[in-house]
């Protein structure tokens, strides 16, 4: 450790009282509502750069690609910085990086620069690369290692809950009644007048994202300030430390490795759903003021999923056979959305059955990740910090999936770029009936743990 680092008192996590226990999950819980909230505004965002930017379907998608590509970037730059400043430092750097992508938005808007708001979106990224496995270290080492993917859960309530909120609040921000017309008339337009409704159009973020930095340099101080503890993840107990031994890299983990390809599909099924449903519901006729909400009903069923694994993980069923359950579900429901047809009317909108299996497809990717994360660091020990940025490396998929999608939409059409779904699901279902055993680079490796 550095001179620095030592001055850090470090507290063992089981040895914290249930108070301090109670109190750093709140604490933790605070900031998963923030990932979510700069995360799933996303959704709004891509749909109404392609319109104020004029871009494509591809194009559009940069939006995810520069925001996510960071965690594969900066995850081990950010795990050196955590190992030398500590988790709660590190938090308030994170919150600081994350304040000036927001404040970023500002000369973006003013000159509707699309590259300048993609380099605002890559800064959000680089502080969410640091807060990530800071966080989720703290949640999965903070209290029984049968009880996190309950704890994972919470936090996932935390997420979606700001998920729901954030689109519809960033909407009411930018968007307004009268807009659906203009949209209309958008191409009609000359070059002249077309480019300044443009660009009152683009200026309406610089608002909401100035008052999201003043709020992410506020919360960075507090969480300095909090009663958090630094965690030590650094000692190892006899056991883990003797099967750990004769390990030299983190590369001698494959579950861990192959728990960060998991990571990496789950993630980037899961925003191709919530991130493309507004333009795939377009594709269906459905004007961008009515099919805004559809990420929010995407991430209402992934919350109530969330709150199921909440009561019964793992009291009535085990983490790892959720899990199976959900991989599997999200294979029968992909195989549908290309199978199933026919238009439906339900919560007051009018459309075919396949847009509301990709909302269902919200409730089989609910739990993945908070199974997933267990499963790939466990008994990692003094691997643990790098371990969890690896994983943190796996939410690069977010980038890279939709430009994939975006790349067949474009080509083919929206429907069928879902297929890319299928492949990711069918690898999720290895890694929860096979992958999360191997021990060993081998083909006999497989353990029996559960």
């Amino acid at each position: 450790m550095t001179n620095k680092k030592s001055k850090i008192d470090l507290v063992h996590a089981g040895s914290l009282s249930t108070r301090n226990t109670v109190i750093s999950v709140a604490i933790i819980a605070s900031l998963f509502f923030i990932f979510g909230f700069c995360t799933w505004i996303n959704a709004i965002l891509i749909p109404y750069f392609k319109i104020a930017c004029e871009l494509n379907t591809a194009q559009s998608l940069l939006v995810a690609f520069a925001f996510y590509i960071a965690y594969f970037v900066m995850a081990i730059p950010a795990a050196h910085l955590l190992e030398r400043v500590g988790f709660k430092r590190g938090i308030m750097i994170g919150f600081w990086i994350m304040a000036v992508g927001a404040l970023i938005f500002v000369p973006a808007a003013l000159t509707r620069t699309y590259g300048v708001f993609l380099l605002g979106l890559f800064s959000i990224g680089t502080g969410l690369a640091i807060l990530q496995p800071a966080a989720n270290t703290y949640i999965t080492l903070i209290g029984s290692k049968e009880r996190a993917a309950q704890r994972m859960s919470i936090m996932g309530v935390c997420n979606k809950t700001a998920g729901i909120i954030a689109p519809l609040l960033l909407a009411a921000a930018i968007l307004r009644p009268s807009d659906t017309e203009l949209f209309k008339q958008l191409p009609l337009m000359d070059a002249a007048v077309r480019s300044a409704a443009l660009d009152e159009l683009i200026r309406r973020v610089i608002v909401p994202y100035a008052s999201m930095a003043v709020v992410l340099f506020g919360f960075g101080l507090f969480v300095r300030f909090s009663i958090l503890p630094e965690i030590d993840t650094d000692s190892e107990n006899p056991a883990v430390a003797g099967a750990n031994s004769g390990k030299t890299s983190i590369l001698h983990f494959p579950y861990l490795m192959l728990g960060a390809v998991a990571i990496f599909l789950h993630v980037g099924s899961q925003v191709i759903g919530i991130n493309t449903i507004i333009g795939y519901a377009q594709s269906l006729n459905l004007p961008l003021l009515e099919a805004k909400v559809f990420p929010s009903y995407i991430l209402g069923v992934t919350m109530f999923g969330f709150l199921s694994g909440i009561v019964l993980i793992p009291r009535f069923i085990r983490h790892l056979a959720v899990l199976r359950v959900c991989t599997t579900s999200a294979i029968v429901l992909t195989l549908l959305f290309f199978l199933v047809h026919g238009q439906v009317t339900f919560l007051g909108h009018t459309a075919d059955l396949s847009l509301w299996i990709l909302v269902i497809l919200g409730l089989a990717n609910s739990l993945m990740y908070s199974t997933i994360w267990p499963l790939a660091l466990h008994e990692l020990g003094r691997f643990t910090k790098m371990g969890g940025s690896i994983l943190v490396m796996g939410l690069s998929g977010s980038a890279v999936l939709p430009l994939i999608y975006g790349y067949f939409a474009d080509h083919y059409s929206t429907h069928a770029a879902y297929w890319v779904l299928l492949p990711c699901y069918l690898y999720l279902a290895f890694y929860a009936y096979y992958g999360y055993r191997i021990r060993r680079w081998s083909l006999k490796s497989a353990d029996s743990r559960p």
